[in-house]
């Protein structure tokens, strides 16, 4: 086992019983289940997912469905619709009726690929806006990995190979998403540039990174875990301003050389425009107790991710905020799909 991963073990179940007692994110009483949710649900609910199956939407929208399922009495069903770095099932939802029976989960590239797709025949939408934020599920920091036989154990070894050319390219979940922002500052702080290679989501990418097909990638920890374990890939940097709680060995990008770089991904839970705020308070309700269980704080933190929670307001303001970021982002380095 990659030591990587292993020495973290330990770490992580000290600190687990902690996590899950402690307030996540500051959370605000929440009010008791509003009045106008009678009845609600009465058939099963849809959580869309943007990417395949295997990645950290797609995983989290599975085992939070499964706890939101059993206090309802209601199946929650996960349905992938992929495509388009996850707007396909962002303009879907944003179109369902707002009656709590269509949601989405979905990373914070849905704040940025507004502005990436804006010259495409793709509908554009707004995610504070066109969506209704009902809850920040979670955080998540972002990583440099390469492939394990291209002998690069370092930043430094990484730029060097870049600049003679015997790294070119990286594999990316899409245009658009948070891992192509991040490797956008990386090539313009180390003033290098590396071809980007999208994919429809993560799991593909990290399959053809894993068979030879590419060198590298930026990518949130989960779905290469077990490949670090086994050797096949190695983590380089995180793109957080500090080091990782789940690997605290592994250097930040600026401690790498290479500063300005920070970027980091967030999960969440919107529905379509609309949705009436006593479903928002009833949804939000229960995905906040949710994420704080024990068995659904192991399971998060067992594919690095970090719960989060809160008040709609917080997630309205997240999305806002990111949406406006990346908006400078994308238009400073002039990113469009192709």
């Amino acid at each position: 086992m990659n030591p990587h991963i292993a020495m973290n073990r330990r770490f992580l179940c000290q600190h687990l019983l902690a996590c899950a007692a402690a307030p996540l994110a500051a959370i605000a009483p929440l009010p008791a289940f509003a009045q106008g949710t009678a009845g609600y649900p009465a058939r099963p609910i849809t959580l869309v997912v943007g990417y395949p199956a295997g990645g950290d939407s797609d995983v989290l929208a599975r085992f939070l469905g499964e706890k939101l399922s059993a206090r309802l009495g209601q199946p929650v069903v996960v349905d992938n619709r992929t495509g388009a770095a996850g707007t396909i099932a962002v303009n879907y939802v944003s179109k369902a009726p707002p009656d709590g029976y269509t949601l989405l989960v979905a990373p914070n590239t849905l704040a940025i690929t507004p502005h990436v797709l804006q010259t495409s025949r793709t509908a554009q939408v707004d995610p504070a806006t066109d969506l209704t934020p009902i809850i920040q599920l979670a955080s998540q920091s972002l990583f440099v990995v390469v492939a394990s036989d291209t002998g690069v154990k370092t930043m430094k070894e990484l730029l060097a190979s870049v600049k003679a050319g015997r790294i070119r390219s990286y594999a990316s979940p899409g245009y658009g998403s948070p891992m192509h922002i991040l490797a956008e500052l990386v090539d313009k702080s180390a003033g290098v540039k590396i071809t980007q290679v999208p994919y429809r989501g993560s799991m593909p990418a990290i399959a053809d990174m894993v068979a030879g097909q590419v060198p590298m990638m930026y990518t949130s920890l989960g779905p290469v875990a077990p490949y670090i374990d086994s050797g096949k890939l190695t983590l380089l940097a995180v793109a957080d301003a500090q080091r990782s709680p789940f690997l605290p060995q592994v250097p930040t990008l600026a401690e790498a050389g290479v500063p300005h770089a920070e970027i980091g991904a967030w999960q969440a839970l919107l529905g379509p425009k609309g949705l009436p705020p006593a479903l928002v308070a009833l949804l939000n309700q229960h995905f906040n107790e949710i994420i704080r269980m024990p068995d659904v704080v192991a399971r998060m933190k067992s594919i690095s991710l970090q719960p989060e929670g809160g008040p709609p307001d917080r997630m309205k303001k997240l999305a806002e905020d990111d949406y406006l970021r990346y908006g400078r982002l994308v238009k400073e380095f002039g990113i469009r799909a192709e």
